[in-house]
C-alpha cells in the first residue's frame, strides 16, 4: 500500500543511544522503542539479507538469492579469514537461515517450520537404500541437549559480552551446551535464539528418508514438507540416481515463532564523566622534622571527590611511574579580600580575611594551646610563592566562605618572602594531613620533570589525567633569614653589624644554649647595596659579628643598605634581611 522507494523518514527526537531507550528511568515512552515507533540507533543497523549479499559477494559469490530472508543486523564481526562459508554460519545459524544451491544458485531462505508442499503416500517409490517407502529413525534422547547457553554481545547496552540460558523443565542443572556468536542482540533476541536451537534440537531427533521419482525434481534441500502423514520435515540431503533419495529432519512450526515480550534490556549505567583535579604544589618549608627537605608538598582539590588520585612522574613527556597516591581532598580556596604583609612573632589583629572554599572543609576555629603547637596552618600564595600562616578564630559568615581573624603570620621562615599584600584572588591550602609530600629525589632539585595527576582508576594516558611541568627549589632546605639586624657605629669611624641566627630545625625549645644549626657550617652572606639596589660590596662571614671598618665604609660611596642572609651549603644563601643606613 506504501511506495517505499519514495517515502522519507525524518526525526525531531535527538536522545542519545542508546541512553534512549534503555534509561526507561528518564523517558516514559521507552518501550515504544520496540515496536518501531523511534529511529533512534537503527539508521546503522542493516537489514540480514543486506549483510548475507554483501558477504556472498566478498566471497566471489555473485548472484545470491535473499529474497526470502528478513530480520535485522543490530551489529556483527564477520570474520572472512576463513571464507564466505565460516563468515556466513554465524548468521545462519542465529537467524535461523537455510542455505542451499538451487538452480546453479546459492539460495537462503528463512526456516519458518511451514510446509511448502505434501508428499502422499502413492508418491512414495521403492529404493534399493531403503529398507520401507519411508525409513524412520531416532536419535537418543542422551545425546539430545536439555540446556543451551549462547554467548552474545548486548545491545541496547554497552556493547559487552553476555551470556543466555535456555533449559526444559527438569533440566536446569545439567550441563548446557555452549555456543558464541559474533553477533550483536537484544536480550529477549538472544534468550528467543537459545530457546530455538533447544526446541530445535528436541524436535529433530526424529529423522526420515524416503525415495521420490524424478518428476518431483521441484523439492529440494531446504524445502518443508508433510510427509505421508508423518509430520513436517525439512530436507537436508537430496541424492540423484534411479531415483531421488531424500533425508529429512523433524521441524514443528511453534519453535520459529518469535515471542511477543517487550524487550527487557540490561539499562545502560548513567554516564559519569571523570572528574577532573585540580593540583596545587606547594614548595614550602618542612611542615614536620620526618619530611624530606627537598620534596614538596602537593594538594589535590576535587569537587565531587572521585577517590584515590594516582600521581606520576617522569624526566620527560613519557615513561610515566607512580609517583604517590593522595587519599582524601584538601581544603582548597581564594581569598576574597587583600591581606596586607604583617610581623612575623606579633598577633596579626587586622580584618578579617575571607576565603572562598571550592574543595575539602570544613573549617573551625582551635584553642590557644593547639594553635601555638602548629594546628589551623595554612598556606597562601600565587602558586609559586607561599607564606605560611596560622589563625585561631575562624568564622562561617556565608556557605563555604570563612573569615579568618587572629593571626600569625610569617610562619617557618616565610615572613621573609610574603609581599606588601597578598591580592583577592590569592590560592589558599589548609595545612592539614590531606596535603602530603611527593617524592622527589635531592639530585632532581631544580630539575623539571612532568606530572600527571588524576583519579587511580584511569590510566595515565588517560586525557583526563592533569599533566604539569614543574621545577622546584627544594624551600625546605633554605634557611631561616636571620632577625634583630643592627649596626651600631664605633668610635674609630668604623661600624659593628650584628645579628641573630634563626634555625629551620628544632628552634622551638627553650632548652640549651642556643638553637641548633641546621646546616653544615654557620656561615653568612653579607652585602652592602647602594640607593639603586646595586651591590658595592659583598663577603662571606662565620659569626653573627661583621665590622666594617671606617676605612671600608669610606670607600662604599653611596653606601645606603646592609643585607645579611644565612647559607647553606645545599641550598645557597636564604632570604635576606635588610636594614637602611640612615647615617
Amino acid at each position: 500500500m506504501v511506495d517505499m522507494s519514495k517515502a522519507q523518514v525524518w526525526s525531531w527526537d535527538t536522545r542519545p543511544f542508546p541512553a534512549f531507550p534503555s534509561r526507561s528511568d528518564i523517558w516514559t515512552d521507552a518501550a515504544n522503542y520496540a515496536r518501531g515507533h523511534w529511529l533512534n540507533g537503527r539508521s546503522s543497523h542493516e537489514t540480514l539479507a543486506a549483510v548475507i549479499a554483501d558477504i556472498c559477494h566478498r566471497a566471489g559469490v555473485s548472484g545470491a538469492d535473499v529474497s526470502r530472508t528478513y530480520g535485522l543486523v543490530r551489529g556483527y564481526e564477520a570474520d572472512m579469514s576463513s571464507g564466505g562459508r565460516g563468515a556466513l554460519q554465524p548468521l545462519l545459524l542465529g537467524y535461523g537461515v537455510n542455505a542451499a544451491e538451487r538452480e546453479g544458485k546459492l539460495t537462503f531462505t528463512m526456516r519458518t517450520g511451514r510446509s511448502d508442499a505434501e508428499v502422499k503416500p502413492e508418491e512414495l517409490t521403492r529404493h534399493s537404500d531403503l529398507s520401507s517407502e519411508i525409513e524412520r529413525v531416532r536419535a537418543p534422547g542422551a545425546e539430545n541437549p536439555g540446556r543451551v547457553r549462547l554467548g552474545y554481545i548486548r545491545g541496547l547496552s554497552e556493547f559487552e559480552t553476555a551470556t543466555t540460558d535456555a533449559a526444559f523443565p527438569g533440566d536446569e542443572a545439567r550441563t548446557p551446551a555452549t555456543s558464541e556468536l559474533a553477533l550483536v542482540l537484544s536480550a529477549n533476541e538472544a534468550r528467543a535464539t537459545a530457546e530455538r536451537w533447544l526446541a530445535e534440537g528436541r524436535v529433530a531427533r526424529d529423522t526420515v528418508r524416503f525415495s521420490l521419482p524424478p518428476s518431483a525434481l521441484e523439492l529440494g534441500a531446504g524445502d518443508v514438507v508433510s510427509v505421508a502423514q508423518e509430520g513436517l520435515f525439512r530436507i537436508d540431503r537430496v541424492e540423484m540416481g534411479q531415483g531421488q533419495l531424500l533425508e529429512a529432519v523433524r521441524v514443528e512450526p511453534g519453535a520459529y515463532v518469535a515471542p511477543e515480550e517487550v524487550e527487557e534490556d540490561v539499562p545502560v549505567r548513567p554516564v559519569d564523566p571523570p572528574a577532573v583535579v585540580t593540583p596545587v604544589f606547594l614548595d614550602i618549608p618542612q611542615l614536620s622534622e620526618s619530611d624530606a627537605p627537598q620534596a614538596p608538598y602537593l594538594a589535590v582539590a576535587s569537587t565531587p571527590w572521585p577517590g584515590p588520585v594516582a600521581v606520576y612522574d617522569a624526566v620527560g613527556d613519557a615513561g610515566y611511574v607512580l609517583n604517590t597516591v593522595i587519599e582524601a581532598p584538601a581544603s582548597f580556596g581564594l581569598t576574597l579580600d587583600p591581606l596586607p604583609a604583617a610581623d612575623a612573632g606579633r598577633w596579626d589583629r587586622g580584618a578579617p580575611l575571607r576565603v572562598q572554599l571550592f574543595s575539602g572543609g570544613p573549617l573551625s576555629a582551635v584553642e590557644r594551646a593547639p594553635l601555638l603547637a602548629g594546628a589551623n596552618a595554612f598556606a597562601i600564595g600565587d602558586g609559586v610563592s607561599w607564606e605560611v600562616f596560622q589563625a585561631q578564630d575562624v568564622t562561617l559568615v556565608a556557605p563555604d566562605v570563612y573569615a579568618l581573624s587572629m593571626r600569625l603570620r610569617g610562619q617557618l621562615g616565610t615572613d621573609a618572602t610574603q609581599p606588601e599584600a597578598w591580592p583577592v584572588g590569592a590560592q589558599i591550602v589548609l595545612l592539614d594531613p590531606t596535603v602530603q609530600q611527593i617524592d622527589l629525589p635531592l639530585a632532581a632539585r631544580g630539575v623539571a620533570r612532568n606530572y600527571r595527576i588524576g583519579p587511580v582508576t584511569l590510566p595515565v594516558s588517560d586525557p583526563a589525567l592533569r599533566h604539569m611541568e614543574r621545577a622546584f627549589d627544594g624551600v625546605g632546605l633554605r634557611p631561616f633569614a636571620p632577625v634583630h639586624l643592627r649596626a651600631r657605629a664605633r668610635s674609630d669611624g668604623g661600624c659593628d653589624v650584628r645579628w641573630i641566627r634563626r634555625t629551620r630545625l628544632g628552634g622551638d625549645s627553650w632548652f640549651g644554649e642556643d638553637v641548633p644549626l641546621a646546616e653544615e657550617a654557620e656561615l653568612y652572606r653579607l652585602r652592602i647595596l647602594d640607593g639603586a639596589g646595586d651591590i658595592i660590596r659583598q663577603t662571606d662571614v662565620a659569626s653573627t659579628l661583621w665590622t666594617w671598618s671606617a676605612a671600608d665604609r669610606a670607600s662604599d660611596v653611596g653606601a645606603a643598605a646592609i643585607e645579611v642572609a644565612q647559607v647553606s651549603q645545599a641550598y645557597g644563601a636564604g632570604p635576606y634581611r635588610r636594614i637602611e643606613i640612615d647615617e
